[in-house]
C-alpha cells in the first residue's frame, strides 16, 4: 500500500520529468569516477604540450583522478582534436584546443572534419602566448630587416618552418610575407619542436615557434631570436624588438589556447572540469610553471571561451578574405 509521503515521492519525481528539473544524472553527480583522457594534438615540445604537462599534477588533485597525457599530433592539431570531437560527450576525454585548429583552419581550410563552433563544448582558456622568428646562427640575415632585403633579393629562396600547416605558427608567418611583401617558401612540420630542430640543423635558416620551442634553444645559443610577435615587447625577452618595430608595421599575432570537450558534454560535467582547470591555473605553482615555460595563464569560464572562440572565428575569416593571392 502506497502511503502519502510515497505518493508525495512519486508525484515529485513526475512533474520533475515532465519539467525537465530532475535531479542531474549519476554520471554527472558522481564525475569523475575514473581516469581521464587529455589529448594533446601537437608532439612533446609544444606549448600546447608544455601546459598540458604543468596543468596535470593540479587537476589530478582537483578531479581526485589520473589525467593521462596522450600526445595525437598531425595537420596543424586538427587530427588530435577530431578524436575529441567523435569521442563519447561524458567529460572523460578532453582535448587541448589551439587557435589555428580552432578559428583560423575554418577560413584556411575546406576539408575541416569537424566545425569548432558545433562540434566541442569549451570548458576553458588555458593561457596566450606569442610566436619567436628565430633564425639559424649561421644565417646572413641576423635582424628583420636583414631578413626582409634578403627574401627580396631572393626570392623563394629564404624558407620559414613553422608548426604545421593552419596553426597559428602558419598564419604568422604567412601574414609576415604578405606585410613585408616577399616571397619565402613555408615549411610545415608536425610542431615547433621539429622546425626549431631543423633550424638548429641548417635543414631551413628560419622558423616560427611558440616559447617552449623557441625559448630553450635561444638560451642554448643554438638559434638566434629575430622577432616576437606580440603587440608590445616580450618578458622574457625584452631585448627582442616586435615585428612591428622591427620593420613591419602593425603585425601582430597572439596565440591562444583552451581546454574542449565534445559537444553534448552536460554542463554539470563542463561546470566540473571547469573549476578543476581554474583552481589549477590560479595555483601559484602551476602559474610559474606556465611563466617558465613562456605562457601566461588566462583562465575563463566556459561560457567566456565559446564567446572567444566564435569571435576570433569571424576575426581570422575577415582577415583571410583580404589577403591578396600569393
Amino acid at each position: 500500500m502506497l502511503t502519502r509521503d510515497m505518493l508525495s515521492a512519486v508525484a515529485a519525481v513526475c512533474i520533475g520529468t515532465v519539467l525537465g528539473i530532475g535531479p542531474a544524472p549519476a554520471s554527472a553527480q558522481t564525475f569523475p569516477d575514473r581516469p581521464i583522457k587529455f589529448i594533446v594534438p601537437f608532439p612533446a615540445g609544444a606549448s600546447t604540450d608544455g601546459s598540458a604537462r604543468a596543468l596535470q599534477p593540479a587537476l589530478e588533485k582537483f578531479l581526485g583522478q589520473p589525467v593521462i597525457i596522450e600526445n595525437r599530433g598531425g595537420a596543424g592539431a586538427v587530427l588530435g582534436l577530431d578524436m575529441v570531437a567523435k569521442a563519447a560527450p561524458d567529460g572523460y576525454t578532453i582535448g587541448m584546443a589551439p587557435t589555428g585548429a580552432m578559428a583560423i583552419n575554418v577560413s584556411m581550410r575546406v576539408d575541416m572534419p569537424f566545425d569548432p563552433r558545433k562540434d566541442f563544448a569549451p570548458v576553458s582558456k588555458v593561457a596566450n602566448s606569442p610566436f619567436i622568428l628565430v633564425a639559424n646562427p649561421s644565417f646572413k640575415a641576423k635582424t628583420l630587416g636583414d631578413v626582409i632585403a634578403t627574401a627580396k633579393a631572393e626570392p623563394n629562396t629564404v624558407a620559414i618552418g613553422h608548426g604545421g600547416n593552419g596553426t597559428s605558427m602558419h598564419f604568422t608567418a604567412l601574414l609576415f610575407t604578405i606585410m613585408a611583401d616577399v616571397k619565402m617558401p613555408l615549411v610545415p612540420y608536425r610542431g615547433t619542436a621539429p622546425a626549431v630542430m631543423d633550424t638548429i640543423g641548417g635543414h631551413v635558416p628560419l622558423a616560427i615557434a611558440d616559447p617552449s620551442a623557441a625559448v630553450p634553444a635561444l638560451q642554448a645559443k643554438q638559434v638566434i631570436p629575430v622577432a616576437v610577435s606580440y603587440k608590445t615587447r616580450y618578458g622574457l625577452l625584452p631585448e627582442v624588438p616586435t615585428f612591428d618595430e622591427a620593420g613591419v608595421p602593425g603585425f601582430e599575432t597572439t596565440g591562444w589556447f583552451g581546454i574542449v570537450a565534445p559537444a553534448g558534454t552536460p554542463s554539470a560535467i563542463v561546470a566540473r572540469l571547469n573549476a578543476a582547470i581554474n583552481a589549477a591555473l590560479n595555483d601559484p605553482e602551476v602559474a610559474k610553471r606556465f611563466r617558465t615555460i613562456g605562457l601566461d595563464p588566462a583562465p575563463t569560464t566556459p561560457q567566456e571561451f565559446g564567446a572567444l572562440i566564435h569571435s576570433e572565428i569571424e576575426k581570422y575569416a575577415k582577415i583571410v578574405a583580404a589577403m591578396p593571392a600569393k
